[in-house]
């Protein structure tokens, strides 16, 4: 049984008993003894009886001194008062509770018996201030539903491309899941292209995850293969009369070819063999294709691409557990280990963690990704470094976030541990993840999966009222472009090269710097184009107007 008990006393406290062991589960995946946390309750014991002769004043039932005792302990005990504490148990169940701050990074946050409740708009209630209803709304006049109508000319060519039995395409994917998911849908594309059969995708290991998962781990292939069934023949394995041939393998793809390159220098290969084999198709397929085959890229990516059921069952009830509490944002946080390796910046945690980093980076040049002729510093002004929890926390206040806005963020262990998620903490109590609102035990058979516990976090970003990426990494890019096709919710990219140059002005207030900020990420169209001053193209993030038709109104 599990009680909590609020005392009126000026210093509050909440115990949590387990059977006999005090434990309170802190948000950073610890547990810590409640002892250390709180005032330790003495134990008075009871003096040995002493029998002295009755005095003037002395009765049977004591002395006036027991009495004092007895009647102060009394008044005390009257003082307390039992009340249902918010615990992170409380999530966790299916049971409707109020979400109030927990305990963070070891500091014991003390609770008022006032139950403040989330807010929100729709499902979000009705009794909200105007910033409260401005923060939740999407932009206005933004009406557009996904319409994949493919051309006569392509369902025409559909039949005979879809039965071929003579060419077969082999695809290894690398990289992290969302960088995986790109590849796949590019290797669809090709195979349209190339008229070839695809072999399901063969997932490589990730260096840096170290994930050995496979395509039917992470994704529901029998799905998958139906419903492209009309579009490209997928096939398992390849036929018994094709395994021990010794495919055709090509490593060599320039990046951003079109169609009519892999035609004029892979299909020809198909004469000497049966089979090719690609690798690294990452970036390799243009953004830009013909409107059949970016209407592909989309039924691919928003209609082909189920995660596998246990996936897809945990994610969805994760979702659901969070946001029957009411309204939820989003995080898609980039603070770990590997992202500070790879893009050369600085996490702003202090010289010894940089030593750290840039230790690692002399250890595994291979591993950084950014143009070495910029310093940390210059990366960061330019916006192409992740935002730290500092500035993430910045951006949510400057857009009308508060203390009782509920957050979940997505991502690995943040380099720095608890101490990378202070700043976030201190400003936005009710902030969670995926080990914070599961169930003990239900992510186990996941725990050595980095990419099926990416795509759990991609399921419950998917579901929230509002996203926000701190960083523009093929998850953030993924999740946003699914949002804007299903129609769930509201999206802001944050601008970071302006937003940054806003939060370094020292001459300006901090309110001014705020609704600067707030100014930066109104534009009605922000969440559908990232303001670049270059052409989106990229269908996968913004399937505007390649996938989505705009609905007309009733006076049209």
């Amino acid at each position: 049984m599990r009680l909590h008990w609020l005392s009126h006393t000026s210093s509050t406290c909440a115990l949590s008993s387990v059977g006999s062991s005090f434990t309170m589960r802190l948000s950073y995946h610890i547990q810590v003894p409640l002892q250390t946390m709180v005032p330790t309750i003495l134990s008075v014991s009871s003096p040995k009886k002493v029998t002295k002769p009755p005095g003037r004043f002395s009765t049977r039932s004591g002395t006036p001194t027991s009495w004092i005792l007895v009647l102060t302990l009394f008044g005390i005990f009257s003082m307390i008062k039992v009340v249902r504490v918010w615990h992170p148990d409380d999530l966790r169940n299916d049971n409707s509770f109020t979400i109030l701050p927990t305990t963070r990074l070891g500091t014991y946050r003390s609770v008022i018996e006032e139950v403040v409740k989330p807010f929100g708009t729709s499902r979000l209630g009705s009794n909200l201030t105007l910033s409260s209803k401005l923060f939740w709304r999407e932009s206005d006049g933004v009406n557009f539903h996904p319409c994949i109508e493919f051309s006569s000319t392509y369902t025409t060519m559909s039949p005979s491309l879809t039965s071929t039995k003579s060419k077969y395409l082999i695809v290894v994917v690398n990289g992290g899941l969302n960088q995986q998911r790109n590849q796949i849908v590019d290797s669809v594309i090709i195979a349209r292209i190339l008229g070839a059969a695809l072999v399901v995708p063969i997932l490589q290991v990730n260096q840096i995850w170290e994930d050995k998962s496979e395509f039917s781990d992470i994704f529901d292939v029998a799905h998958f293969k139906r419903t492209l069934k009309d579009d490209v023949r997928i096939v398992t394995n390849l036929p018994s009369t094709l395994i021990m041939s010794k495919p055709i393998e090509i490593r060599d793809t320039p990046f951003d070819s079109n169609p009519e390159w892999f035609r004029s220098h892979y299909a020809s290969k198909f004469h000497k063999g049966s089979v090719l084999l690609l690798r690294s198709l990452d970036s390799r397929l243009a953004k830009d294709l013909p409107g059949d085959l970016q209407r592909l890229r989309c039924k691919v990516a928003f209609h082909a691409l189920r995660f596998s059921a246990p996936i897809q069952a945990l994610g969805e009830r994760l979702a659901e557990r969070i946001a029957k509490h009411g309204p939820y944002v989003a995080l898609h946080l980039r603070l770990e280990r590997d992202v500070w390796v790879r893009t050369g910046c600085s996490s702003g945690l202090g010289p010894s963690f940089e030593e750290e980093i840039e230790k690692e980076r002399i250890q595994k040049p291979q591993f950084l990704t950014t143009r070495n002729n910029m310093t940390s510093t210059e990366r960061r002004k330019a916006g192409q470094c992740p935002l730290n929890a500092e500035e993430v926390g910045r951006l949510l206040r400057a857009l009308g976030a508060t203390d009782r806005t509920i957050i979940f963020w997505a991502g690995g262990e943040p380099f720095g541990g608890a101490e990378a998620l202070k700043p976030l903490v201190n400003k936005f109590p009710l902030l969670y993840n995926k080990n914070d609102i599961a169930l003990p035990g239900e992510l186990k058979e996941f725990e050595t999966r980095k990419s099926m516990l990416a795509a759990i976090d991609y399921l419950v970003c998917l579901k929230s009222d509002l996203f926000i990426p701190s960083h523009g990494g093929n998850m953030g890019r993924a999740v946003k472009g699914s949002r804007i096709y299903a129609g769930w919710g509201k999206n802001i990219t944050p601008n970071k090269r302006l937003m940054l140059r806003v939060l370094d002005n020292t001459t300006i207030s901090k309110e001014e710097a705020d609704q600067s900020i707030a100014d930066l990420h109104t534009d009605p169209t922000h969440q559908f184009e990232e303001s670049t001053g270059k052409k989106v193209v990229d269908v996968l993030s913004n399937p505007i107007p390649d996938c989505m038709c705009q609905v007309k109104s009733t006076k049209e």
